[in-house]
């Protein structure tokens, strides 16, 4: 297989080589309350070419009544490196792995969605933060608009899977919204079956992860694993007791949702800002894992699908943006 070019279908330094080969392809969108930057998937030149996330709709930064919600939460920066990315950015898991990564053999390929056909090599077993060598990125299709950007991969890989993927990054023009509208289509023989979660990666007006944030649910929490006395679940809410320290960490899948979608909502205040966003989605949870470092705090949703030949699978997740009432900042 060979690499496919991104083909934009806007006029952008991107199409017209202008941009120097170390910057990134970018977008600006706006509406009446919200600006964001979003990096462009490019496999030359793209801000991100590891092989964890989707590389569509990756959001630089974002800012909503004088907050900003997203950015460089990490040191190191290199483009292949796995979570060297910002916003709310998605993985698509398979087994824990990729589309055909179980039966392929060392030397052939499998698939990870939204980034494209992968070569396997000799490994006792999938790495989840290893980049992989990329065969075949797929076809990459951008369209723009003043507040939308939309993104289509067409990929055909092997062992009969192929499929196309398309996420549009659109902001609602009469509120503080941003929705990632998906559709995943199965244009090969043989089923998809995979789930995608949301990592989030919020770096909210630059505050440390500590008291003064707070994580809601619309069910009563369950947490699965030791929170080290940094934060706690109290009932519906996961808060923070102590401020993370640099190299600290928390991670815990949290329990108690149902099988509805109505208990995809979670909200994320920061008392201390006043900055809050609400993060909905219209398919039911298959799971949630909060995980958070000093930087960044991210509560990820999860979603399963099963995807027949011929057949398409649609989700979306809305991102509300607000600020607290001043007695609560």
């Amino acid at each position: 297989m060979t690499k496919s070019r991104v083909i934009p279908c806007f006029v952008l330094a991107l199409a017209t080589g202008v941009l120097a080969a170390t910057e990134p392809p970018e977008a600006v969108i706006s509406s009446k309350s919200i600006r964001a930057k979003l990096y462009l998937p490019d496999p030359e030149n793209g801000y991100y070419r590891a092989t964890r996330f989707d590389w569509s709709g990756v959001i630089a930064s974002l800012e909503h009544d004088g907050h900003t919600y997203f950015g460089q939460w990490f040191e190191k920066y290199d483009p292949k490196i796995h979570d060297a990315i910002s916003g709310p950015v998605e993985e698509f898991r398979t087994n824990g792995a990729g589309l055909g990564y179980e039966e392929a053999k060392a030397g052939e390929t499998f698939i990870r969605i939204g980034v494209g056909v992968l070569r396997k090599p000799e490994e006792p077993r999938f790495a989840q933060f290893k980049t992989y060598e990329i065969v075949d990125p797929g076809k990459w299709t951008i369209r723009k608009g003043a507040d939308w950007v939309e993104f289509n991969q067409d990929l055909t890989g092997p062992a009969g899977y192929a499929y196309s993927y398309r996420k549009t990054v659109r902001l609602a023009k009469d509120k503080p919204e941003m929705v990632l509208e998906h559709s995943l289509k199965n244009t090969g023989r043989r089923a998809i079956e995979t789930n995608v979660y949301n990592h989030n990666f919020f770096v909210i007006d630059g505050k440390p992860s500590g008291p003064g944030f707070v994580i809601k649910f619309p069910f009563e929490l369950t947490a699965t694993r030791d929170l080290k006395g940094i934060a706690e679940v109290r009932g519906r809410e996961l808060v923070y007791v102590k401020e993370l320290e640099k190299g600290q960490s928390i991670i815990t899948n949290l329990k108690g949702f149902s099988d509805s979608a109505k208990d995809y909502d979670i909200r994320v205040e920061n008392s201390a800002s006043g900055a809050g966003v609400r993060v909905t989605g219209n398919r039911p949870l298959s799971d949630v894992v909060f995980w958070s470092i000093r930087t960044t705090l991210s509560p990820e949703a999860y979603i399963t699908m099963r995807i027949e030949p011929g057949s398409e699978f649609t989700w979306n997740i809305a991102y509300n943006f607000y600020s607290l009432p001043v007695s609560t900042k």
